[in-house]
């Protein structure tokens, strides 16, 4: 059974960090993209950032440069470290994995973890 787990979300000032940790199961981990997406009330689910199965990376225009997406394939865990945040990053921030490489569209992804909270305080 294919389990994904994010977490690592809080609440932080503007410019602060955080990172955020995405924990799979169930599949063969380098096989698979994964990828984090963000959801605010009201609007579609938006790609923030991906890396592909061979390691691969790829952001949003909004996140690069604040953003860094790492993998421990031994330990089956992809991170987004998060830096530089503003106010609009507060979302509900969510890990998925799909084998196609690259995918920053959310509908591609067929595997879904809960949400974690990101806050960001002006």
């Amino acid at each position: 059974e294919v389990q994904l787990q994010a977490f690592g979300g809080g609440l932080v000032q503007t410019g602060g960090s955080l990172r955020l940790s995405c924990s799979a199961s169930g599949f063969t981990f380098t096989d698979y993209s994964i990828g984090w997406f963000r959801q605010a009330p009201g609007k579609e689910r938006e790609g923030v950032s991906c890396v592909s199965g061979i390691g691969d990376t790829y952001y949003a225009d909004s996140v690069e440069g604040r953003f860094t997406i790492s993998k421990n394939t031994a330990k089956n865990t992809v991170y987004l470290q998060m830096d530089s945040l503003k106010p609009e990053d507060t979302n509900v921030y969510y890990c998925a994995a799909d084998q196609t490489p690259g995918s920053m569209w959310w509908k591609t992804y067929d595997y879904w973890g809960q949400g974690t909270q990101v806050t960001v305080s002006s």
